[in-house]
């Protein structure tokens, strides 16, 4: 069985990668359940899908710097801009699929931690549309 270790993975948001920024990186996708069931379904319940969402969940080291990750992520707030990832940053293939889509940057959280930690930053941003994968 294949294993893979995430050493290298590419994040790009708004057209900037920002891997060398990036520490954690997931991506999750669902489907609303429909309940279909029938007295024909013979007292099993039967589903379909719904309406499909996802959300974007990234893990930063912060950077306060002019021109840096806080002073653009704190610019795009509020606002909807493409993503891609990857699970690693080689070029797209069958065996490194890209994941695109568009994200609502609907939080910042520039200051957390305490005494001592490395000035991180965690958020999820909701996707807004399509989800889509590419293996070219």
């Amino acid at each position: 069985m294949p294993k893979m270790v995430l050493t290298a993975s590419y994040l790009s948001l708004n057209g900037v990668d920002r891997s060398s920024s990036t520490s954690k990186i997931e991506l999750a996708t669902e489907v609303e359940e429909k309940d279909v069931t029938t007295f024909a379904s013979l007292g099993w319940v039967e589903l379909l899908g719904g309406l499909k969402s996802g959300s974007l969940s990234c893990g930063f080291k912060q950077d306060v710097a002019d021109s840096a990750l806080d002073d653009t992520m704190w610019a795009l707030f509020g606002t909807v801009v493409p993503f891609e990832v990857r699970l690693s940053n080689a070029a797209v293939s069958a065996n490194n699929p890209k994941y695109t889509g568009s994200v609502l940057i609907k939080e910042w959280k520039p200051i957390g931690g305490s005494v001592g930690d490395v000035a991180e930053v965690e958020v999820e941003f909701p996707t807004s549309g399509a989800v889509t994968r590419a293996e070219a």
